[in-house]
């Protein structure tokens, strides 16, 4: 989650960034079963030069950077030279503390790892995320997309940083609980673990998807993530590569506690074409379970085809015209019975919560929230 965030804010900055894997491979299966292809192998980067060096976390995968001698050199040169290094959640403790670069240096990380990076050298303070010369540190998963865009401001500015920042739909109150709107409330059930589909095509926003899948599988439900596209492989609105479990049709054979579908226009776009997922939905709601829908989805799926009828949803600000009903669009996330939609980017973590609240209450989405450090402890 870590990963394809900062790629996705930093992108839409115009930085040409590159993904490197430290495998051996391109294809990387991150934390919770994410599968993300890379763009190119670290040890094929040894010679590059980069304005900026930074470090998801998530262990093992922590570990695996800083065992990784090409990484450990590129970033001591980075250090060395005075351009910008940075690390989120164990990685500025695990990686760059063992490597030694944030000696006398004021750093954060994930509130376990706090004692092994003051070990470091480091003075350990517990800001969502702290600068300190050139090295930028955070917390965790829910401090991700403030540290991307602490790091577009360090790039290119503060007004580039609020021009990314602002079609996000952040949140102003950073730390504090979430809130979930819902109307006419009942009760969503599930046989043990609920079962949830999550499609993904070509053009979605890989950040919704993605917390969508890693927080909810954090929350031990069953993820099926599948492709609407001829083949497992998409490639996402940003340009980050995710790898599906299935193709749509596969998938279409079982039954679901919910369908949640991510936004980006294109993404939209693909599923509103997709007749099996569509008649999906369809059935979906005629049999009274969960569907829900952030960002473009909302207006460009369920809209024209009839999914909204008679319910209160939003959707991203720009898009809300196209609701037959915008009576609750400012609500950052709407549930209407067996509805849940949401906003944007910037909400995707509210938006997956909520459906972890609906599914198994209030205080196991708090609970998880304060893990990944979205919510304050």
């Amino acid at each position: 989650m870590e990963a394809v965030i900062t790629v996705d804010v930093l992108r839409r900055a115009g930085a040409d960034v590159t993904v490197a894997s430290v495998e051996k491979q391109l294809r990387v299966e991150a934390c919770h079963g994410v599968k993300i292809i890379a763009d190119a192998l670290v040890s094929d980067c040894g010679r590059s030069s980069f304005d900026l060096i930074t470090l998801p976390g998530g262990m093992p995968g922590a570990t695996n950077l800083k065992d990784c001698e090409v990484l450990e050199s590129l970033v001591k040169k980075q250090v060395a030279d005075g351009k910008l290094y940075a690390a989120i959640c164990a990685s500025p403790a695990v990686a760059l503390g063992s490597w030694g670069v944030l000696k006398g240096l004021k750093a954060t990380c994930y509130p376990s790892f706090m004692e092994q990076l003051a070990a470091s050298g480091a003075t350990a303070v517990e800001s969502r995320v702290q600068l300190d010369g050139k090295a930028v540190t955070s917390r965790g998963p829910g401090t991700t997309m403030e540290f991307a865009v602490a790091l577009v401001e360090q790039l290119c500015g503060k007004e580039k940083a609020d021009e990314v920042s602002g079609p996000m739909v952040m949140r102003a109150n950073h730390g504090d609980e979430y809130i979930i709107t819902e109307r006419n409330p009942m009760k969503w059930t599930s046989t043990d673990s609920p079962k949830i589909l999550v499609p993904i095509a070509n053009g979605i926003e890989e950040m919704e998807a993605i917390m969508i899948i890693d927080i909810l599988r954090r929350a031990k439900a069953t993820v099926v993530v599948a492709s609407v596209e001829d083949k497992l492989e998409t490639i996402a609105s940003r340009k980050v590569k995710l790898e599906a479990d299935v193709l749509l049709d596969e998938a279409a054979k079982s039954s679901y506690d919910l369908i949640v579908l991510p936004g980006g226009i294109g993404g939209a776009q693909a599923f509103a074409k997709s007749e099996t997922l569509v008649n999906l939905l369809k059935k979906q709601r005629d049999s009274n379970k969960p569907y829900g829908a952030i960002c473009a989805s909302p207006a460009l799926v369920f809209e024209p085809h009839g999914l909204l009828k008679g319910k209160k949803a939003t959707a991203f600000p720009a898009l809300c015209e196209k609701l037959s009903d915008q009576s609750e669009i400012e609500n950052r996330v709407l549930v209407d019975g067996n509805l849940i939609t949401s906003r944007g980017p910037g909400t995707s973590m509210e938006f997956a919560l909520g459906v972890i609240e609906k599914f198994f209450g209030r205080e196991k989405a708090i609970e998880l929230a304060k893990v990944m450090v979205f919510v304050r402890p």
